[in-house]
């Protein structure tokens, strides 16, 4: 598949629309553990957090896609990243999310990681799961009834792992 993408460094300019696509991602209630209506407030505040690198993915200068990459744990634990994805539904299955985990997988490496990990991967998100599981991550772990799915109730979650050392 050949994406006319491009991914950069978020900036205070992209609020707008970052904000759409969070808000129809979380709206859902299927794969991320925001309230459904959370503010924009709220997580802008949390999306656009100094302590995480943002992303967005760009075609034809829309924005289609973002990504946060953050330490997962603080001091003794913040060598290892945490991640976390939205594409805009409108774009879905064109392969915006293989393109973003693969740059992101790059530029956590980059940014000096050694690993990223997952804590919650809902487990009816099968496309995700697939998706990482492709790009080399691991279930290390399912908690049970981790999170409150809007229309299936209480699913299971995944933690996801992998390294990000060469060899």
């Amino acid at each position: 598949m050949n994406l006319n993408l491009a991914i950069r460094r978020a900036t205070g300019e992209d609020a707008d629309q970052l904000w759409e696509i969070i808000r129809q991602v979380i709206a859902r209630g299927d794969t991320y553990v925001f309230s459904p209506d959370s503010s924009r407030e709220k997580m802008l505040s949390y999306w656009l957090h100094p302590d995480a690198h943002t992303y967005v993915a760009t075609m034809d200068e829309a924005i289609v896609g973002t990504f946060i990459i953050k330490d997962n744990f603080p001091d003794l634990g913040s060598h290892v990243a945490n991640a976390g994805y939205m594409t805009s539904p409108q774009v879905t299955g064109q392969g915006i999310g293989t393109a973003m985990g693969k740059y992101s997988l790059e530029e956590a490496r980059r940014l000096g990681y050694r690993a990223m990990q997952f804590n919650i991967v809902v487990s009816t998100n099968v496309q995700a799961v697939r998706l990482w599981k492709k790009l080399g991550f691991e279930i290390r772990g399912e908690i049970p009834a981790a999170f409150q799915h809007a229309k299936e109730g209480f699913v299971s979650s995944y933690i996801m792992w992998r390294s990000l050392r060469e060899g």
